[in-house]
């Protein structure tokens, strides 16, 4: 009995024992734990990493600035003008709009089918031919008028250079009607011999020719000779000739009486004649009184 309670006794010791122990290794468990994790607090975040976002921001918010910057007056450039209201058509003709103010005597004039007329080339170019005819007219004309001025000025010019019917002056045609004379119509610088086309032209004096050409001017197919008379100067101009009838040519010497060419109606003609011209010293005379006063 005694060995029963002295062996209870040493069993409850023990297991008193065992509680002790484990209670002090859990003690000393939980001691290490608090330690731990009083030793061990929770680590804060860096400075720097909460830096880096913020820097981020800003970064990106002053590249948004920069391109809105450029962007928005390259915008501007290409937006369109909006108006607060539409205008038509309609209105922008009546703002604008033009008037004509007509004279209480004004009249219309109906028109027929004889109030106009188409033109032709044809018609076109004969009219500028006409314009160009008359404008050349116009221009002899004044320079007859100013020969006329020179000649009234000047010394008059002894047309009478050798015996008449002596045969160094001779008349350049026969069988011939006198027409115009010096300065008739105020510009006709010779005298018109009228004669058939064909009638033989003949040289009035001895000379060289200076011209000989198809076309002259207003003369047309023309010759002129120039003589030296009684020592005096001489020029005589043979117009209005046939085409393809001069029998001289530039340069060539002449004597009295010689064929030139025949009477034609070349150039500024209406008929047939020979234009005949003659100038002294550079002055023009009346070839009609010269050739009486020379030729007989």
């Amino acid at each position: 009995m005694a060995e029963t309670i002295e062996s209870n006794a040493q069993s409850n010791e023990g297991d008193a024992l065992g509680v002790t122990r484990r209670s002090r290794s859990q003690r000393a468990v939980s001691s290490r734990a608090t330690s731990v994790a009083t030793k061990a607090p929770a680590r804060p975040r860096s400075a720097r990493s909460a830096v880096k976002p913020l820097k981020s921001l800003a970064i990106l918010t002053m590249v948004g600035g920069l391109i809105a910057t450029v962007a928005l007056p390259a915008y501007g450039a290409f937006r369109p003008t909006v108006t607060e209201e539409p205008v038509t058509l309609q209105q922008v003709a009546a703002d604008d709009a033009q008037s004509l103010v007509v004279g209480s005597d004004a009249t219309g004039s109906e028109l027929t089918r004889d109030s106009y007329s188409a033109t032709t080339q044809a018609e076109i170019d004969e009219k500028k031919a006409k314009e160009a005819a008359a404008a050349a007219a116009a221009a002899r004309a004044r320079a007859a008028a100013a020969a006329a001025a020179a000649a009234a000025t000047s010394t008059p010019v002894d047309i009478t250079l050798v015996s008449p019917g002596s045969g160094a002056v001779r008349w350049p045609i026969t069988n011939f009607t006198k027409g115009r004379g010096l300065w008739d119509s105020g510009y006709h610088q010779g005298v018109d011999l009228l004669a058939s086309c064909g009638t033989p032209l003949y040289a009035a004096a001895g000379g060289v020719v200076r011209v000989s050409q198809e076309s002259f001017g207003g003369y047309g197919v023309a010759v002129t000779i120039d003589h030296v008379i009684n020592g005096q100067r001489v020029s005589t101009l043979y117009g209005h000739m046939t085409y393809g009838s001069r029998m001289v040519s530039s340069g060539q010497t002449v004597s009295a009486g010689q064929q030139i060419g025949v009477v034609g109606s070349t150039g500024s003609s209406t008929a047939c004649h020979l234009h005949f011209e003659v100038h002294i010293n550079d002055s023009v005379v009346d070839p009609w009184a010269w050739l009486v006063n020379n030729a007989g």
